[in-house]
This record gives C-alpha cells, structure tokens and sequence, in this order.
C-alpha cells in the first residue's frame, strides 16, 4: 500500500489573483517508508499534508491512498477514509485533560465504530510500542511533552492506517526528546508498514529518512546538493 500524489496543483483566492500552494507535486511513499519534507515557512509543506488527508480538494491532479483514487470519492466517504486509512499526527498532542492515555487512544477507535471488548487491549498494545505502558491511566497534566507526544503518535496508530501523515511532531520538544519522538516514527513505520510523511524543521536527525525532499514555493524537489524535480516513481 502506498501514498500516490500526482501532479497536484491546489491555488488559493489572493485579491484578484490566486496563490499558487502546490504546483504539479509528484510524490510516492511506499509501505514502510518514511519521507521527510522540509522547506521554509509558508513553501506548501502543510497544504502537501492537508491535500494528502484529503482534508482539502485541489484544483487538478490526483491523491491515491492505498489504491483508493480520492477523486471519485464524496466528503462521506473520505470522511471515511480518514477514519479507516489515514492517521494524522498534529504539531500539538490536544489530548483531552480528562482522559488517561488509553482512553485518549479508545475514543479514536470509538468513533470508527470498532467493537468496544478490543478498545482497551488494543491501546495498551500501542502504549507498549511508543514506550509508555506504564503511563496507560496517567492523565496529560501527569506527563512531559515527549511522552504526550508519544501518544499522539499512538492515537493516530489506533486504527491501523495505511498511510501516517506528521505535521512538525518536535517543534515543542528539546533536542533529546525530539530525537527520540523521531527515532519513534523511523521504528514504527517499518514496524507498521506504513507510508509515512514527515513535515520538519530538525535537519539532525535526515539521515534516518528513507528520502528527503524540499518544498519552495509549492514545487518538490530532492534534496541536496544538486535538487531535482520530484518524479511520481
């Protein structure tokens, strides 16, 4: 299973003219592979997301999440998708203060309609796989940043979606934690196979993506030293 987005344009109203967010972007992340994507503020890194989750429509061009072409679906069904294909991971946790970390984890499946008896060991599964097991009945005011971040991750785990989409996971964390939260999603990607997108500004860890690309000016390209236009693959 993979993420296809090919030749997505996506423009915004701007006056009497339209912004240009995305141009032609060409990406394809397989199964079990992560993607970085880097570039700075305001170059087309969250719209890439955004269009990736089917949260906004382009303007031409096509999204394909595990064979399922995006186009041809209704706001029902991508609604469904979401809930069923697609897991996001947010620059900020928003963990609900009354829950513990397991029930952070159940309510997602809950609106996704999944059988309650399973809710509980399924989460306390993911827990065990981000490292904080031990932190399944601990509220957020109980934990740090990293490992509220670690839930998140794990929420977004908790329906076994196809493809995971990250917006900036350690741009509230020190160094250390953010190596960690990093080394985290490297881990479970190939654990879960799933093909996973990377928006960040850390550069120190790249080395572990799969591959890297730069967003300027809504164009991808590889990056590096010599960067090239990113091909669909």
């Amino acid at each position: 299973m993979t993420l296809l987005v090919h030749d997505v344009t996506l423009t915004y109203p701007d006056g009497d003219h339209r912004l240009t967010a995305l141009d032609a972007v060409r990406l394809e992340v397989p199964a079990g592979t992560l993607t970085a994507v880097v570039g700075p503020s305001g170059s087309g890194k969250s719209s890439l997301l955004a269009v990736a989750a089917t949260l906004v429509t382009p303007d031409s061009g096509k999204v394909v999440v595990a064979g399922e072409d995006t186009a041809a679906l209704g706001a029902a069904d991508k609604a469904r998708l979401r809930r069923e294909r697609i897991g996001i991971v947010f620059q900020q946790p928003n963990l609900l203060a009354s829950l513990t970390a397991a029930e952070q984890l159940q309510v997602m499946a809950h609106i996704s309609g999944r059988p309650a008896r399973t809710l509980r060991r399924r989460a306390l599964e993911l827990l065990d796989a981000v490292g904080l097991s031990d932190k399944a009945d601990k509220r957020p005011h109980q934990l740090s940043g990293g490992q509220r971040q670690r839930i998140n991750i794990a929420r977004a785990l908790m329906n076994e979606p196809a493809v995971l989409l990250v917006d900036e996971p350690t741009s509230a964390l020190d160094h250390e934690r953010g190596a960690a939260v990093l080394d985290l999603l490297v881990t479970l990607t190939r654990e879960r196979s799933t093909a996973t997108v990377l928006v960040t500004h850390d550069h120190a860890h790249l080395e572990r993506m799969d591959r890297t690309v730069t967003m300027t000016d809504g164009r991808l390209t590889e990056a590096g030293a010599q960067a090239r236009a990113v091909p669909a693959a």
